[in-house]
């Protein structure tokens, strides 16, 4: 009896078969919720139009149709959406954490007058949220002339203002709180500058402060859509050159997509009855095509993403 007992409930050092059975079943409830949206997407972006018309096949294609990306690549125009977009996500982000690393030593390592003063300030960009300010930053982009232009995310960035970076700030003052003082002050004596001791003593061991910083600095980057179309589109409209990101172009995929049609088969109505149903098929492969170069990165970069929000002590978003 007390060897059932201990094995359905454990002891104090083992975990029980009641209690292992709940924590996998969790898990593999959870995993299912995350990765249900993902296979079905990549199973109707592989369906033919036979199949996508027969009910009976859902997640087994009888034929596996790979034009429906040839056609999601040219309805996104990704030879000039994707650089676009990194050039949108990257330069921002590393602007981003340089500052943001920057400023985060300046609030842990220096004492100044008004330093709390300006860290009250640093969290209320982020405690006031971003659309109260919507319309007197357009006005003043505007008056700055560079609406329309990558300027318009790189150089708030560069001072500071970047998306959530008063995150990334505290983040590094936590992070250089934390580095010993003595390095500091040994470094000093062998007669090293305050610059030379940020770039060989705190840049070193805050690698995993700048790792989950330009991470998540380029994923919110990536993803967002509301303030790049506001301050790159609205400024550019009609203009071919203008500067676009796969996720603003997946946005406008239906309207796209019948233009593609329009511009292929030369007959709208015949165009529209005849590929309707594949465009399900077709955007699925378009938002795969806009999610695939953030699950590389993730892949590539898991384990160092990993150990850097451990060693950084938070969860994320």
């Amino acid at each position: 009896m007390n060897k059932l007992k201990k094995f359905l409930l454990g002891s104090k050092d083992k975990n029980g078969f009641l209690f292992g059975s709940f924590i996998y079943v969790m898990l593999i409830s959870l995993g299912f919720v995350y990765l249900y949206p993902m296979l079905y997407m990549l199973v109707t972006s592989l369906k033919s139009l036979p199949d996508l018309l027969d009910a009976s096949v859902r997640w087994i294609p009888r034929s596996v149709s790979m034009d429906n990306f040839r056609q999601a690549f040219e309805v996104l125009n990704f030879q000039k959406a994707f650089p676009d977009t990194i050039q949108i996500a990257l330069l921002p982000a590393l602007a981003q954490t340089v500052i943001c690393a920057l400023t985060g030593y300046g609030f842990a390592r220096f004492a100044f007058p008004f330093k709390k003063l300006l860290l009250v300030l640093v969290l209320l960009t982020f405690i006031i949220p971003p659309y109260v300010l919507m319309v007197p930053t357009y006005t003043m982009y505007s008056d700055y002339g560079i609406l329309g232009s990558l300027s318009a995310l790189v150089l708030p960035a560069v001072f500071g203002q970047g998306m959530k970076s008063a995150i990334f700030i505290l983040i590094f003052m936590q992070f250089f709180k934390q580095t010993p003082l003595s390095l500091d002050e040994a470094a000093r004596v062998d007669g090293a500058g305050e610059m030379t001791i940020f770039m060989r003593i705190a840049v070193p061991l805050a690698v995993p402060a700048f790792v989950v910083a330009f991470l998540f600095s380029f994923v919110w980057y990536w993803n967002e859509t509301y303030f790049t179309s506001l301050y790159l589109g609205s400024a550019a409209m009609g203009n071919a050159d203008a500067m676009t990101t796969l996720l603003l172009e997946l946005a406008k995929f239906e309207q796209s997509y019948m233009g593609y049609l329009q511009s292929t088969s030369g007959n709208w109505a015949a165009a529209f009855m005849g590929e309707s149903v594949a465009n399900e098929a077709i955007k699925m492969a378009a938002t795969l095509i806009t999610v695939l170069p953030m699950l590389v990165i993730y892949f590539i970069l898991q384990r160092q993403f990993t150990e850097s929000i451990d060693r950084t002590g938070i969860t994320g978003e």
